[in-house]
């Protein structure tokens, strides 16, 4: 707004008020906090402006999600709000004490008549204010399991394809490849140019990452077996964009493993968590990615000359044993062994033959035995030595005894050549007694 016209707002506003002590109508407190309003939305320089300062009385309204603080440095003060809708897009949390530039416009509430700074966005502000942003997304990323060691992919042994994910034109990538060629020239590079550093940087690297991933499916020949991705050292601030939440993500989901090489030993970022493997620089990377080939050449000779060593001598025990074997008997005279073998064959014939005349023998004693046996119960041989058998008339019953024979009674007495019926004319009976 030009001075005269502020001259002549603040003029109006003085007369109002001199002439409210003489009866004439004054603006009211609303009327004058609008007015103040209307100069400071009009204003071209508040419009849009960029403070810097540091953060107090901070307070996240936990039903609305706005943000409401005081804006200070050593000579003043003033009150700013950050509603919701903006609120949300940061990717940090403020705190009391940070160091921060805000966006945004100046306008005063009309209820309080009090100005403010509307804010549309903030950055931390210095190198403290960035390590919060960093341990802030590095603990919310790792309560969510996105660093989970059960998670990390392997690196293989012996890749046959590398992916770099770097700027082609910076030290890093030189580093890599002279110790790549150097160690294994085996595996194929493949280099992805990405920037590193600025606005746009994580993005580009996402990009690279995808890019090799998006190879398994479409070319799996050109893909890498793992990827690394990284950058030389620096300042907090130049190696920002490798703490993208974004880029984390993209690491963490990547099916390649990914090995992480940003700035030196003792720089970390949030891609080293959410990597693979972090290697401490890129030409650790490198180093970590391929095995060493002449150390492995080496390796290869010791395996060649044991197993030489191991050939040789089962060689020497074999031929030993050969040379034992072309000296037996069996192999120089072979009637000899035939000879062997009809011996020990009419040995075992005569064993078998001895064995079975002695059963036959054993056997035929037995059975003349037992014919023996039969013979003396043969009630015929007892016939043949003069004795008779006394049967009843029917012949059905034996008679032992004279007792239970009466005078008349008919009986029949077989004799060897034949059978007798005869009749009992007396019964006599031996005295016991």
């Amino acid at each position: 707004m030009p001075p005269e016209r502020l001259c002549f707002a603040a003029d109006a506003i003085f007369l109002n008020a001199m002439n409210n002590t003489t009866g004439i109508e004054a603006l009211s407190v609303t009327a004058l906090n609008e007015y103040i309003k209307t100069l400071l939305d009009t204003d071209d320089v508040l419009a849009a402006i960029a403070v810097r300062g540091e953060i107090s009385n901070f307070k996240n309204h936990y039903q609305t999600g706005h943000f409401y603080f005081t804006l200070k440095d050593d000579g003043g003060c003033i009150a700013a709000v950050m509603f919701r809708s903006y609120a949300s897009r940061l990717d940090f949390v403020p705190e009391n004490g940070m160091k921060a530039v805000l966006f945004g416009h100046v306008s005063s509430y009309v209820k309080s008549g009090q100005y403010q700074i509307y804010v549309t966005d903030m950055i931390p502000d210095g190198a403290g204010a960035l390590y919060l942003r960093f341990e802030q997304l590095k603990a919310r990323l790792e309560a969510e399991g996105l660093f989970d060691a059960s998670k990390k992919k392997p690196i293989p042994k012996y890749p046959e394809r590398i992916g770099i994910v770097t700027s082609p034109t910076g030290a890093a990538i030189q580093d890599i490849l002279n110790i790549l060629g150097r160690r294994y020239p085996y595996a194929g590079v493949t280099v992805y140019p990405a920037l590193v550093q600025g606005a746009g940087a994580a993005a580009t690297l996402c990009a690279g990452i995808e890019y090799f991933n998006s190879l398994a499916d479409t070319s799996p020949n050109e893909a890498p077996d793992v990827i690394i991705i990284g950058r030389g050292g620096g300042s907090i601030e130049d190696l920002w964009q490798f703490n993208d939440e974004g880029l984390a993500r993209t690491i963490a989901a990547s099916r390649i493993p990914v090995i992480s090489a940003v700035g030196h030993e003792t720089d970390f970022t949030i891609a080293d968590f959410a990597a693979d493997l972090r290697a401490p620089t890129p030409s650790a990377a490198a180093e970590q990615a391929v095995p060493d080939s002449a150390r492995l050449l080496v390796q290869l000779s010791n395996v060649e000359a044991r197993c030489r060593a191991l050939l040789c001598s089962r060689l020497e025990r074999e031929r030993a044993r050969l040379a034992a074997a072309s000296s037996r008997r069996s192999l120089t005279d072979p009637l000899y062994l035939f000879e062997t073998r009809r011996t020990a064959l009419l040995m075992t014939e005569e064993r078998f033959s001895s064995l079975y005349s002695m059963k036959l023998k054993n056997a035929r004693a037995e059975y003349l035995a037992k014919v023996a046996s039969l013979e003396a119960m043969n009630p015929l041989a007892v016939l043949s030595r003069g004795y008779a058998a006394v049967r009843s008339d029917d012949g059905r019953r034996m008679i032992t005894d004279a007792a239970g024979l009466e005078k008349g009674d008919r009986i029949r007495l077989s004799m060897r050549d034949g059978d007798i019926a005869a009749t009992v004319d007396e019964v006599l009976r031996k005295d016991n007694g």
